[in-house]
């Protein structure tokens, strides 16, 4: 495996007026995940990518974040939570509980 996790974040864009994750500030939580994952050194081959997605199905849950191998799905709202699943899943394998969605 080329990298350690992957994180996806749904970005998908509707202009029909329907909810999206684009519409709950997905692409500010996404830009910064990776800010952050780079800052402290967790970016590159055999670490941590985090990557823009499409629709990932879940919109009236979003924003939405996949993260893989483990197959863990979260939402979440602000930067505070993005950085506690950093911090907590990341860095100490430990999901973060309280935003995890059902896979």
């Amino acid at each position: 495996m080329s990298f350690s996790h992957h994180l996806f974040f749904c970005l998908n864009q509707r202009s029909n007026g329907d909810d999206c994750c684009d519409r709950h500030n997905a692409f500010a939580l996404f830009e910064y995940a990776k800010n952050r994952v780079r800052e402290l050194g967790l970016a590159g081959p055999g670490k941590i990518r985090v990557n823009k997605a499409g629709c990932l199905d879940r919109c009236a849950q979003g924003p939405v974040l996949v993260i893989y191998p483990e197959g863990v799905w979260y939402t979440m709202v602000d930067q505070e939570d993005v950085e506690e699943i950093i911090q907590s899943h990341l860095i100490k394998g430990l999901p973060v509980k309280r935003l995890q969605l059902d896979s």
